[in-house]
């Protein structure tokens, strides 16, 4: 097992793009489903105190996940990831855009472009997150979306850790 795992979070204004790099101790069928299956997902899509709490879900191409990320006060904060293309366990994308509670987007939204590759027991995951906007983008930065999505990956790596046979 490798002890120090990949992780590299860019921010590029100038192409309003951000990239993460990741690697996870864990088995590429593990990792995929943790990204894509919703019981899974539930258990470490938020940074903590946070929750997440997935209303809908439809993994396919043109399904999609309707969440929120819920605060210890009972704060929805809501989004929706529309499936765009999906390649089993090697690539997913998504238009994600924030929301109300009623599924109403707010747009300007991101494009996400997730890949996973496993090599020696160790799976990387490679995201790709477009921002249509630049104030979009730095809106994102702004809430803390470094920190909060470092914090999500980092619970990830926990609970693989437990979910692994």
């Amino acid at each position: 097992m490798k002890n120090n795992l990949l992780f590299d979070f860019t921010v590029d204004k100038a192409n309003k793009t951000v990239f993460i790099n990741r690697e996870f101790a864990a088995e590429l069928s593990l990792v995929w489903d943790a990204f894509t299956k919703q019981e899974i997902l539930d258990q470490w899509w938020a940074p903590q105190p946070f929750v997440s709490k997935t209303k809908e879900m439809e993994f396919k191409v043109g399904g999609r996940r309707f969440y929120a990320m819920v605060s210890p006060e009972g704060q929805e904060h809501w989004a929706i990831q529309k499936y765009t293309s999906i390649s089993p366990k090697t690539n997913f994308k998504f238009l994600n855009a924030f929301a109300d509670k009623d599924e109403n987007p707010a747009l300007p939204g991101s494009d996400w472009d997730l890949n996973f590759r496993e090599e020696n027991g160790t799976t990387k995951v490679g995201i790709i997150i477009k921002n249509e906007s630049l104030e979009r983008m730095e809106k994102m930065i702004e809430m803390g979306f470094q920190s909060g999505f470092t914090m999500t990956l980092n619970e990830l790596e926990t609970l693989l850790s437990t979910l692994k046979k």
